[in-house]
């Protein structure tokens, strides 16, 4: 039993960094030299949901340290927004991020000039 534990331990921290970042950077590469922008939704779509679970992990880290199961489940939660075949990213951008940003009125695309504008103004304004 000694020899299969350790050897999950060491599959376990391979598996994390290649599931969670090399893949998907290798994926994103490959969406952005792609003529398909359903592929470029998907990634996008995942490093939003990856930086967000990345900044609450580092918020609940004293909770997560507790919960012994917590990194498996993480592993198996980011292979289902990962994976192709389920496309689980862009499903919860789809389902809940898009209806957040809707409902609370973050506009996104045409206004975004009109909103830098401001940005740079109220700048300027602090620096002067």
């Amino acid at each position: 039993m000694g020899k299969t534990w350790a050897l999950l331990t060491h599959l376990n921290s391979v598996a994390g960094p290649t599931l969670t970042l090399l893949y998907p950077l290798y994926a994103s590469i490959c969406a952005i030299e792609s003529s398909s922008k359903v592929d470029d939704e998907q990634w996008l779509a995942y490093w939003i949901l990856y930086s967000f679970m990345t900044l609450m992990e580092m918020v609940t880290e004293s909770i997560l340290y507790w919960i012994p199961i917590w990194y498996p489940v993480k592993l198996i939660f980011v292979a289902w927004l990962v994976l192709p075949q389920f496309r689980g990213a862009s499903f919860i951008y789809e389902r809940f991020v898009r209806e957040q940003i809707r409902k609370y009125g973050l506009k996104l695309g045409k206004d975004d000039s009109h909103a830098l504008h401001t940005v740079n103004a109220v700048g300027k304004q602090q620096v002067d």
